[in-house]
């Protein structure tokens, strides 16, 4: 099956206002800028996004979160993303923070069909015992707080319940990719990718490299075409534009020079 779609826009053409959205990336590594900018190109609104962060530099996610597209960010990591927090502190968005292991696995089990598991993580804290601020009011105040979890004890060892995530759609960045969907990601960028293709129930795959079937190595593929159902190509210059979130300089010790 061909999953080729010509654009970004038709790749995203079915997403509507309030769908929910696994999305790739961490912090720069790995972010589909493509889909994304083709979301906001569209105007979708009211989005709830499962992502580690939420974008930084003013791209990747932050370009839907700076224009109020989110309602809901499920996620790990705030960071240096100003933005973010003051939306968040305002009451402006609903923030679910989940330990980072745990948010990787409960998209991984999502996407393997298991309903819920127990972890370690978050045991005898607000994570299990509830009470994190999911909303504030704008003043202050928590609108809405997190529940309690249920936590259960194995082998004198306590353990909380988390539930798989699934969503709507999935949009993902790979190195490679082919026309059925299998998809290779490169280094850093084989971070939250996989487990978010794997939790969409359309997953949607931007590729640096676009090859015939046959062209990928079966045990070099990453992501299985079974979960990918539409993939677009990026042009060189798409594929090649990647920034650099924090970049550090050391004076050569022989030289005196500076190297990046």
């Amino acid at each position: 099956m061909d999953k080729v779609v010509a654009t970004a826009l038709e790749a995203v053409a079915d997403v509507p206002d309030g769908a929910t959205l696994a999305v790739g990336g961490f912090g720069l590594s790995g972010v589909p800028n493509v889909l994304i900018q083709a979301l906001y190109e569209r105007g979708v609104a009211g989005l709830g996004v499962v992502s580690n962060n939420c974008g930084a530099m003013e791209s990747g996610l932050a370009v839907l979160l700076a224009a109020g597209r989110i309602a809901r960010v499920t996620g790990s990591y705030i960071g240096a993303n100003k933005e973010f927090a003051r939306q968040y502190l305002a009451g402006e968005l609903e923030v679910e923070m989940i330990p980072q292991g745990t948010l990787a696995e409960r998209l991984r089990a999502g996407g393997a069909g298991i309903p819920a598991f127990y972890t370690p993580a978050g045991v005898g804290t607000q994570v299990a015992d509830g009470g994190l601020p999911w909303r504030y009011d704008g003043s202050g105040g928590v609108a809405l707080a997190s529940p309690p979890k249920e936590v259960r004890e194995f082998d004198g060892t306590e353990y909380v319940l988390e539930h798989g995530i699934r969503t709507d759609f999935a949009l993902v960045r790979a190195a490679k990719g082919d026309r059925h969907g299998n998809l290779v990601f490169n280094k850093s960028a084989r971070n939250f990718n996989p487990l978010a293709a794997m939790a969409g129930r359309v997953t949607i795959a931007e590729v640096e490299e676009l090859v015939e079937p046959g062209g990928l190595d079966p045990d070099a593929v990453h992501v299985p075409g079974i979960f990918v159902q539409r993939v677009i190509a990026l042009a060189p210059e798409q594929a090649n534009a990647k920034l650099i979130e924090k970049r550090t300089v050391s004076a050569s010790a022989t030289t005196g020079t500076v190297s990046g």
